[in-house]
């Protein structure tokens, strides 16, 4: 059981460095794309991707509104679980959180126009996680037994087999959601506004300051975006506005 928790501790930490990795592979690639002409650029299927990553933040903030504190599925940097999460997301998937961070990621690689890199993306991505999940449910089948094989045995692991949504029985916390999930959404928008600065600079010539319209677009979300987030970045170090007990 160690074994399997100090695997899964090194994999959540090692984070950091695997999504520097798929950023700038992506971007690396999609330049690479650019500076060839073999990237045919559309405003309207850029903001589709953006919506596939939209849906991923929206399954994490469905699934973190119900989540109490100390619960399976919360742990960001080793093995911590109270209680098993049994409703809300955790009622369709076994890995909500992991799901809603495919779907951020994966509206990112849909970027590149790319069948091989986004099958590429598929298999680093299911390597990683892989890992973390099998080493989370091995901590979590030793620790609560039956009631957690019980659960696992009728939801399935990431990809929902149907609709069987079990209330929560704590309420959904919207301050839980901002507290957690804002950089989140911070962080979605500034790279996609990467991604259009590039393709701006690359069509113009290496003009660094001129936009297109949708690059401008771009640029003041992210500015908005990116008040709003230090706003409530000030409020949650400087306050306890965003606390909510028992999250």
């Amino acid at each position: 059981m160690k074994h399997s928790v100090a695997k899964a501790t090194f994999f959540l930490g090692i984070a950091a460095i695997y999504r520097c990795f798929l950023i700038l592979a992506g971007i690396g690639y999609y330049v690479y794309l650019l500076v060839t002409k073999q990237y045919s650029y559309n405003a309207f299927y850029f903001f589709a991707c953006f919506l596939v990553s939209f849906i991923g933040l929206v399954i994490r903030a469905i699934t973190i509104g119900y989540t109490p504190k100390n619960t399976s599925g919360r742990n960001t940097k080793e093995q911590v679980a109270d209680t098993v999460n049994t409703s809300g997301m955790y009622s369709l998937v076994r890995h909500p959180l992991y799901l809603g961070n495919f779907f951020m990621w994966f509206g990112l690689a849909l970027l590149t126009k790319s069948y091989w890199f986004v099958i590429s993306f598929l298999l680093v991505y299911w390597l990683y996680y892989e890992r973390i999940m099998y080493a989370e449910e091995f901590f979590l089948r030793n620790k609560f037994g039956s009631d957690y094989l019980n659960w696992a045995d009728s939801v399935p692991t990431f990809i929902p087999r149907r609709f069987r949504w079990r209330s929560p029985n704590n309420y959904f916390s919207i301050r839980n959601v901002i507290k957690r999930e804002s950089i989140g959404l911070f962080k979605l928008v500034l790279l996609f506004f990467v991604f259009q600065y590039i393709h701006d600079v690359v069509s113009n010539g290496g003009k660094l300051l001129e936009l297109s319209s949708w690059g401008r677009v771009w640029f003041i979300a992210f500015i908005i975006v990116g008040v709003i987030y230090l706003t409530l970045r000030t409020i949650r170090k400087k306050t306890r506005l965003l606390d909510v007990d028992g999250r």
